[in-house]
């Protein structure tokens, strides 16, 4: 349900918050090889990630990436807001026009209203997915499998 720009967004955080050390930025070029991501795609990605504060940038031969907030104040969806959006959780998955006409959206087709229960769920499992407490637990298992 979210795109690829916003799973390698948030696999990009999660491994910056499981790599963090105190004033170290990690190489673009380290974090595309790692997560076998490109690195020109990424770097829009981590970019766009700055410019909203998740992350820092620093530039230059020593520059690189970092936590900009802490990860503990950082949820799923605060990465999924910024990359994709927030109508997932609320359109219809198909764009209906039906689903589309009024305010009140009164009249809604069977499919926006049976995923209805899935994407408030999806909601609130991102609201309550934290980027630090994700991090602590992959420090704790000791392997980096999981990014």
């Amino acid at each position: 349900m979210i795109s690829n720009t916003a799973k390698y967004a948030l696999r990009s955080v999660l491994y910056l918050a499981v790599k963090e050390q105190k004033d170290k930025k990690i190489g673009i070029k380290k974090i595309s090889k790692d997560l076998s991501i490109p690195a020109p795609f990424l770097a829009k990605i981590l970019q766009n990630l700055s410019k909203h504060k998740i992350l820092s940038s620093t530039k230059g031969p020593h520059g690189g990436f970092g936590m900009g907030k802490d990860p503990m104040t950082i949820s799923f969806l605060d990465i999924v807001e910024i990359i994709d959006g927030l109508d997932m959780f609320t359109e219809c998955v198909f764009g209906l026009k039906v689903c589309e006409q009024g305010e009140d959206k009164k009249e809604l087709c069977p499919v926006h209203t049976n995923s209805r229960p899935v994407r408030e769920s999806l909601h609130s499992l991102f609201k309550e997915q934290i980027v630090g407490e994700i991090a602590v637990t992959i420090r704790s298992r000791g392997r980096d499998i999981y990014i």
